[in-house]
């Protein structure tokens, strides 16, 4: 076999192939034989059929299943004859085959680059300080209070703006004449669908609330009918509404003031176990600090992980940004889902998101490929031990058996990924505890 390589760029590659035409033409003789075997010809009883009748009439699904059985081998030999492991798989192209001449194609893939000059040692990382914030205490505490409330029901007056409301709700998708496009419409269908609710409670001021739907609400009393029409923000919540006009019916069934608890010590004792408001008001401080000293953390990381990426300067494997675009769009699919959101319909551009996440996917791979490097080079490793420890405390939080787990991840082919991880975890450490970190 034959095989050259061309360097087409610094992680890019080619490789053209040639298998000699007896290696093709004897298992072209194979296939036929099993061919024969099973082959239905009219004429010919089940499994007479000659060979040269079977080669003459399967010709082409015959070289087609040569063609199968010795390029993807014929690929694995030519990597290891050149010592080359693809970041993914080869992509064959302009396979050529046919009876008594070599079969030939060419295979173009992606491999990690070298990474020679690597500065990780001098690192200046900033981190945020930790400070009381008594202004984020009483929030918390305002928040605490208003989870114990009570509604109490109003009858005497209109809705005002700290109320909670029940309402029934119709709303209905309207066509932007504007962004019309007259070729795709049905003209059996030109009402969009009308979505319909009852006895929702909305609480006016919620941040979930589209712009402006408080404001129709304002004044209403119970009973009341009302129609009215809103355009959502591109960047709201709920995705299938993000940057849509709809038309709103409402009734309003019911108006509900919300009464809060006084902030005094005996609210404090109906929140746990706290003997005053001095002693509430310590723990969400300290829990509060606590918090802010993990978010700190993590900006910490990421710091280390945009210096990391910075000091990358070698060309990025594509495949490598193109499979975290995909883990990202993957994430946020699975979070629609959970949503109940059908990520298939719902109003997202996935072009143009796949765009947006291009240059934070490729930051993310940049800081793996130098976590990778400095791993390599310092000799960070895990053991299988470590790995099992890992698996087991991953089951206790899913409340399932470490060898249930472990079944899972085989099955997934997942277990490289969690070693990969916890090297990549080790070698963050290491990094850190050289680097020169400044609380500012």
């Amino acid at each position: 076999m034959k095989a050259e390589l061309t360097e087409l760029s610094e992680t890019r590659k080619r490789l053209d192939v040639e298998i000699p035409a007896a290696r093709v033409d004897e298992t072209l003789a194979r296939l036929a034989q099993r061919y024969a075997r099973r082959a239905k010809v009219s004429g010919f009883r089940p499994g007479k059929v000659p060979v040269h009748v079977v080669r003459q009439r399967f010709k082409q699904d015959l070289l087609h299943d040569v063609a199968h059985d010795l390029v993807p081998p014929a690929v694995d030999e030519a990597l290891r004859e050149q010592s080359l492991t693809p970041v993914d798989t080869p992509d064959v192209r302009d396979i050529s085959i046919d009876e008594g001449k070599p079969l030939s194609f060419h295979a173009l893939f992606e491999v990690m680059p070298s990474i020679a000059d690597l500065e990780y040692d001098a690192m200046t990382l900033r981190r945020t300080p930790v400070v009381p914030d008594a202004e984020a205490t009483n929030k918390a505490l305002d928040e605490l209070r208003r989870r114990a409330s009570k509604l109490e029901p109003v009858s005497e007056r209109a809705v005002e703006a700290t109320d909670v409301v029940t309402l029934d709700i119709a709303r209905r998708g309207l066509t932007d004449p504007d962004h019309l496009d007259t070729s795709k419409l049905d003209a059996s269908k030109t009402d969009p669908p009308e979505d319909r609710h009852e006895d929702v409670t909305i609480e006016l001021g919620a941040a979930a609330n589209p712009p402006g739907f408080d404001d129709e609400l304002l004044g209403m009393e119970v009973g009341q009918e009302k129609s009215f029409e809103l355009s959502y923000p591109t960047n709201h919540e709920q995705a299938e509404l993000a940057g849509t006009n709809i038309a709103y019916e409402v009734t309003l069934r019911a108006i509900h003031r919300r009464v809060v608890p006084a902030l005094n010590d005996e609210f404090a004792k109906t929140v746990g176990d706290f003997d005053s408001l001095d002693t509430l008001r310590e723990r969400v401080g300290a829990d509060l600090e606590k918090e802010a000293a993990a978010e700190a953390d993590r900006s910490l990381r990421r710091d280390l992980m945009s210096q990391l990426s910075a000091h990358l300067t070698v060309e990025v494997p594509e495949a490598l940004v193109r499979r975290e675009i995909g883990r990202r769009l993957e994430q946020l699919a699975n979070q629609l889902a959970q949503q109940r959101v059908d990520p298939k319909t719902a109003n997202i551009d996935w072009d143009a998101l796949r765009e947006e996440q291009r240059a934070p996917a490729l930051e993310t791979v940049r800081g793996s490929m130098v976590l990778d490097e400095v791993a390599r080079r310092e000799v960070v490793t895990v053991s299988d031990d470590e790995v099992d420890q890992e698996i087991t405390r991953h089951a206790e939080r899913l409340g399932q058996t470490p060898a249930a787990v472990r079944a899972q991840l085989e099955k997934d082919d997942a277990l490289a990924a969690i070693s990969e991880g916890m090297r990549r975890e080790k070698t963050i450490k290491l990094l850190l505890s050289r680097a020169t970190i400044v609380t500012a």
